[in-house]
């Protein structure tokens, strides 16, 4: 049953840190309040503008200035594909490649006009769309339902124009389905997250596209490419295949211009741009930065056209739209009109298309002036002071106005100086307009100081209690009235008297605040019962002085003390390895200073002198230690060389091994990268396998020996036929096109079925031993010195280690004296091959069905960087189990203990990893292809794909937390033979290895509580830094560019670690149920 506690403790401990990540994320990633209002026609805010547009028919707000829109969404369509440079001497491959918007620019600037067309982050697709519809500011945690779009509560464009009877066709991506549900007049939507599928989306718009418009059923249309950015994505920027597509957008911008007439609005628009990998999501000027045409056959501008126009923010183009095709503004726009399309009618004078133009702003202002109102009264978050001064400037905006309009209707004053005081105002509105936008974009990054301080109190409680339990350590009370009884109550007594309480009316909070106060109570009960253990909290005080200036601990301060600074997290890849690499070397130089490393021996002084004196030599460790430093450092060295860049480091480059084998172009050393490729996997399994086959774990027949022989090779050449099926060109095997699609398909669900395969062998029977019985003459005392067989579960527990010393004795007997004559007249006995290393093998075993999964979801170049990583956690685990082994005697308590510093390394050497394998915590640099690697088809969820994005992005913590338990049997893998004296002989005993587990399972017990809790204490501490930083630098320049992200990707991969060191550890005690039973049912057998 203490086994049952201990995952119980560790479970109650995750679930605390979890509550507290939920408590601080609720009260620092607040999403604004959406307001239901909507605008009509009828409620033109407070006044209605005067001058030449008072009486005309049929005007909503404005007259439409044009029936019908085409809107073209080019998604990823960045500036610089749009711009035309023709004096560029070598042009990239996607530059020049929409000659078209140049010639209409040239040849009719009066009709044509691109702009560069600013995104507001984050640059994910559905808050683009969201923010082109509705003109409002998405806030930085809906990036989060990127691909789980929820319907659009909030008024915007789709609604406008249905509400106003104008028949909108949609065709393209399948994220607007989610965003306007039922919306469109007529729809065909296509799957937009396959980011490999470069042409269903384009191909099945193009099929739509031209038939619509000539069939006139329509009012607007909007088609969604998707060609563009998928490009990006899976070959980058500069890319044929992206030139490729370009051209063809270029082809659709010419058809469609030769099917408009005078009163069609053409618009041509990116949602966000992208980076030199053709990623986005950020806040970088590649990303942010996209590109906006105008067209029509009529005049869209004055004769004062600007030839070189600025950004234009993309929630500018609501209002704009709104207003050209006689639409009222959508009641949460924040954007301003575009004041170019709005200088007409341009056959009358220069006066009356400023009062145009000074009408529709004035239409905009008493629109924004509205919301601010309602929302200030709704939300109460705006500051007052801003909000007041906003209000003043607005009064003065609008009493000029109507003076403006009063002496216009009465005819005073020139017409030069009248233009000159409308510019003015016009000018002044627009102020205006900016600095509410900029208010609001200020005021909606609100926080709730009171959660974010509750959530980190959490996870600093949280942490204390690990440290307590880890520090603990054998001495730790393992009962469930320990563990479980005093934590429960705490629970379900505070949960009742607030239950009761809010039942009573006496407690008005709601869920959220009251979960704290039950939490809170749960950790002050251990806390209590803790303290009343009275030696441990005297133990606890003579370690924490040494502890805190130890070396380890030093590191882990420093380590979470920077990750208050910008520069460090944008720099943590470099940082971690050298951080992990002075670990080492400070615990392998303490064996030096501790003397660890010197063997005293003894040599007599004289001819008859007793007398004996000391004189130094060097352990063999010593030497070997030095030559592990020197691999590692290896390790360290070569795997920086797989590295991604984050867009605050200009000068970096990210490694060539990220991108895919698909884009290398040169078709030599696209084969020599293949081939290196699948020789780093042969090594890796070869690897594998040679340790498994070293320690004796693949000499019985049992199905997950079987499994292992011939299941890791075939895994091994599904991922190798996958490689090579995905890296070639899509031209080269058009004519098996159906076939390649088929392979690519099946051989990653092969490798995903035969990894399940794998893991229900290894849960039915993880013991991997060989069994063989042969003759031995003390055969008789080999089952156990009770006399027969064990009549309690304790009896068994003491015999296991003495049925496996007398293994040992039989198997050496047999190779140094026993002969064929001698053995016919020795009894029975029982040799065990790989009994020694049993738990680390079904350990080796799950790690490496892991690798081989999360390998097939990185891209095929990252498999070196797998092999030399997984290389460095092994000589990282024997540096540790050789410092173990000369600290501690193989049978003394302290071997079931794992030191701090080795848990900081294996920490240490998980951030690393995360690094090495081309990861960044910012979510442009997130591999969207993994989820679609054996999904080629695309998915009808959005589980699987975030599952497999996922797997790929904390592969690091997925195997370091599973695999933490190698800490802790790894030096009793490596423990050396021990001598013993036999009366006048000295006999070499062989040792016990992971059999020593099972002579004391209390401590076995509590060890892998203490591994545990030690984890969970490092992962902890790391996420509690990088809240604190979050929450006291929440007003930096850089915190929604660098701390918010890395908080995201910390609590993300907290929980991921969590979930795998549960998991291992159950694994683990799934092994040692079994190598009891073996035992049992070997007892039985010996008593036949």
């Amino acid at each position: 049953m203490r086994r049952a506690h201990v995952l119980l403790f560790l479970a109650w401990v995750s679930i605390l840190f979890y509550s507290g990540i939920w408590i601080f994320t609720s009260g620092f990633l607040l999403m604004r309040i959406e307001l239901n209002n909507q605008s009509s026609c009828s409620d033109l805010p407070n006044s209605s503008p005067q001058g030449p547009l008072q009486q005309h028919p049929g005007a909503c707000w404005l007259p439409r200035r044009f029936d019908k829109a085409v809107i073209i969404i080019i998604d990823a369509l960045k500036y610089d594909f749009a711009k035309y440079e023709p004096g560029v001497a070598d042009p990239k491959l996607y530059q020049n490649k929409l000659p078209v918007i140049h010639q209409l620019t040239q040849s009719q600037p009066r009709n044509a006009l691109l702009y560069p067309f600013r995104a507001d982050p984050p640059t994910t697709t559905m808050q683009r769309i969201k923010g082109m519809t509705t003109g409002s500011l998405p806030t930085f945690v809906d990036v989060g339902s990127n691909f789980a779009s929820y319907a659009i509560q909030e008024d915007n464009l789709i609604h406008q124009l249905v509400e106003n009877g104008r028949r909108v066709v949609f065709m393209g991506d399948d994220t607007w389905n989610g965003l306007f549900p039922k919306k469109f007049y007529k729809s065909y939507f296509y799957p937009s997250f396959n980011v490999k599928d470069l042409h269903t989306v384009d191909n099945g718009i193009l099929q739509h596209l031209y038939p619509t418009m000539d069939s006139g059923d329509w009012d607007v249309i909007i088609a969604h490419f998707l060609g563009v950015d998928h490009c990006g994505h899976k070959h980058g920027p500069d890319h044929p295949e992206t030139a490729n597509k370009l051209t063809q957008m270029n082809q659709v911008i010419s058809s469609l211009v030769e099917h408009l007439d005078d009163k069609t609005l053409l618009l041509v628009a990116g949602d966000h741009g992208m980076t030199d990998t053709g990623d986005h999501g950020g806040d970088s000027e590649k990303e942010v930065m996209a590109a906006l045409f105008l067209y029509s056959k009529s005049p869209l501008f004055s004769h004062e056209l600007i030839k070189e126009p600025g950004p234009v923010p993309q929630v500018d183009l609501v209002p704009t739209l709104s207003l050209l095709l006689g639409l009222p503004i959508p009641y949460s726009n924040l954007g301003a009109i575009m004041p170019d399309l709005f200088s007409w009618p341009e056959k009358e004078s220069r006066v009356s298309a400023a009062l145009t133009q000074a009408s529709a702003f004035h239409i905009n202002a008493l629109q924004l002036d509205r919301f601010l109102h309602s929302y200030s009264l709704a939300a109460g978050d705006l500051p007052p002071d801003k909000l007041r001064d906003l209000k003043e400037l607005f009064s003065s905006l609008t009493s000029e106005y109507e003076q403006l309009m009063s002496e216009w209707s009465q005819g005073s004053g020139t017409e030069s100086e009248y233009e000159t005081r409308l510019q003015h105002h016009i000018h002044q509105v627009q102020l205006y307009l900016v600095q509410a936008r900029a208010m609001c974009m200020e005021s909606w990054a609100r926080f709730h100081p009171l959660r974010m301080i509750t959530g980190c109190a959490i996870l600093a409680a949280s942490c204390l209690l690990c440290y307590l339990a880890a520090e603990a350590g054998m001495a730790l009370d393992l009962s469930s009235k320990f563990l479980l009884t005093y934590p429960l109550f705490g629970v379900l007594g505070a949960g009742a008297l607030l239950t009761f309480g809010k039942w009573l009316s006496l407690i008005e909070w709601d869920s959220l605040s009251l979960w704290p106060l039950v939490i809170a109570a749960s950790q002050l009960t251990f806390f209590y019962s803790f303290w009343k253990q009275k030696q441990l909290p005297v133990r606890l005080r003579l370690r924490r002085i040494s502890l805190l200036f130890s070396g380890p601990c030093l590191i882990l301060i420093f380590r979470c003390g920077a990750l208050f600074s910008d520069s460090f997290v944008v720099a943590e890849g470099h940082v971690a390895p050298f951080l992990l690499m002075s670990l080492l070397i400070l615990t392998v130089s303490k064996l030096h200073w501790d003397g660890r490393l010197i063997i005293p021996t003894l040599s007599p002084l004289g001819g008859d002198s007793m007398k004996l004196t000391l004189s130094a030599g060097y352990r063999k460790d010593g030497p070997l230690l030095l030559l592990l430093l020197g691999a590692l450092t290896l390790c360290v060295r070569l795997s920086g060389i797989f590295h991604n860049c984050r867009e605050e480091t200009p000068d970096c480059h990210p490694s060539v091994f990220i991108s895919p084998l698909s884009n290398v172009k040169d078709p030599q050393l696209k084969n020599l990268s293949y081939l290196g490729c699948v020789v780093c996997l042969v090594a890796i399994v070869y690897l594998v396998r040679k340790w498994l086959q070293h320690y004796g774990n693949l000499n019985s027949s049992s199905a997950l020996v079987l499994y292992i022989r011939w299941g890791f090779p075939l895994i091994a050449v599904s991922i190798s036929c996958y490689w090579a099926l995905s890296a070639g060109t899509e031209d080269s095997l058009a004519r098996l096109r159906d076939l390649t699609q088929l392979a690519l398909v099946a051989f990653p669900r092969a490798v995903y079925s035969l990894a399940v395969l794998g893991f229900v062998f290894l849960l039915w029977n993880p013991v991997t031993v060989f069994m063989k019985r042969t003759q031995d003459s003390d055969a008789d005392n080999t089952v156990t010195t009770y006399g027969g067989a064990p009549g309690s579960q304790a009896e068994l527990l003491h015999v296991i280690p003495q049925i496996y010393r007398k293994m040992q004795r039989t198997i050496k007997s047999r190779l140094h004296h026993g002969t064929d004559e001698e053995e016919e007249k020795k009894g029975a006995a029982i040799e065990a091959y790989g009994l020694g290393s049993v738990y680390s093998a079904a350990m080796i075993v799950v790690l490496f069905l892991l690798t081989l999964v999360l390998l097939l979801l990185h891209s095929e170049r990252i498999t070196p960087a797998f092999l030399i990583l997984l290389l460095e956690a092994f000589v990282i685990l024997h540096i540790h189990s050789h410092v173990q082994n000369l600290y501690c005697a193989p049978d003394s308590s302290g071997q079931f203990s794992v030191p701090w510093y080795a848990v900081i390394a294996w920490a240490l050497a998980g951030t690393q990893w995360f690094y090495s394998t081309g990861h960044q915590p910012v979510f442009p640099a997130i591999h969207w292809n993994s989820a679609f690697v054996g999904f080629q088809e695309g998915h009808e969820n959005n589980i699987i794909p975030a599952v497999l994005v996922a797997a790929n992005t904390f592969s690091a913590h997925i195997l370091f937390s599973a695999g933490s338990s190698l800490l802790l049997f790894w030096p009793f893998l490596c423990e050396t033979p021990s001598k013993k004296k036999r009366g006048k002989k000295e006999t070499e005993e062989a040792p016990l290895m992971e059999m020593r587990l099972r002579e004391n399972p209390d401590k076995f017990s509590g060890a892998l509580l203490q591994l545990g809790t030690k984890y969970l204490f490092i992962q902890g501490v790391q996420l509690l830094s990088c809240v604190c930083a979050a929450m006291i630098l929440r007003r930096h320049l850089m915190v929604w560019k660098v701390f918010a992200p890395k908080f995201l990707f910390e609590a993300v991969g907290f929980t991921v670690s969590s979930v795998f060191l549960f998991l291992g550890i159950v694994l683990v005690l799934r092994v040692d149920n079994a190598v009891m039973s073996w035992f049992k049912s070997l007892i039985l057998q010996q008593q036949r």
